[in-house]
């Protein structure tokens, strides 16, 4: 396979894992601003959505490629599918946290108070909910990448196409 195919196939991966991710963050993000907007808080994180859904698109295409060891492929694939949720759910919280003690960095004197004491700052609760809602991303993400393993690249979207008929 030539360099610029490869090139093309990943940047296409990238853009519908972009996509996909975007699509689930934007809806948590509209969930925020509707309830925020009931206090009369304004919330703005549409370039947030969009930068979060291309980091997190290529870090799973880079993961998607990492074995999980032999033991997990002679598993029922439900257990790939939660491992790969967990591992990349707890990379996406690590990921967060590392921001968040970053960002507020001055208050303690250093990235490394910021961290000992991250735990307690008062965002927190945001930084958790963020996390969650990536996880619920990657399990379906997840999910969907072990059907179109198993059925082949575009065979879910062809059962979507397809009418329903009745059901045997």
């Amino acid at each position: 396979m030539s360099a610029s195919v490869k090139l093309k196939e990943e940047l296409r991966a990238v853009g519908l894992y972009t996509l996909f991710f975007g699509a689930w963050f934007s809806a948590f993000m509209l969930l925020k601003v509707l309830i925020l907007e009931e206090y009369q808080i304004r919330f703005s994180g549409l370039s947030a959505v969009f930068v979060g859904a291309l980091v997190l698109a290529k870090v799973v295409l880079l993961l998607e490629h990492v074995s999980l060891g032999g033991w997990v492929a002679r598993q029922p694939a439900w257990v790939e599918v939660g491992l790969r949720t967990a591992l990349y759910a707890l990379g996406v919280l690590v990921v967060l946290l590392l921001e968040k003690a970053f960002e507020v960095r001055h208050e303690h004197e250093g990235v490394l108070r910021a961290l000992a004491g991250i735990l307690r700052h008062e965002d927190i609760p945001h930084v958790i909910a963020n996390a969650i809602v990536a996880a619920g991303a990657l399990l379906a993400f997840n999910v969907f990448s072990l059907i179109r393993k198993r059925l082949g690249p575009g065979a879910l979207l062809g059962l979507l196409r397809a009418p329903a008929g009745k059901v045997d």
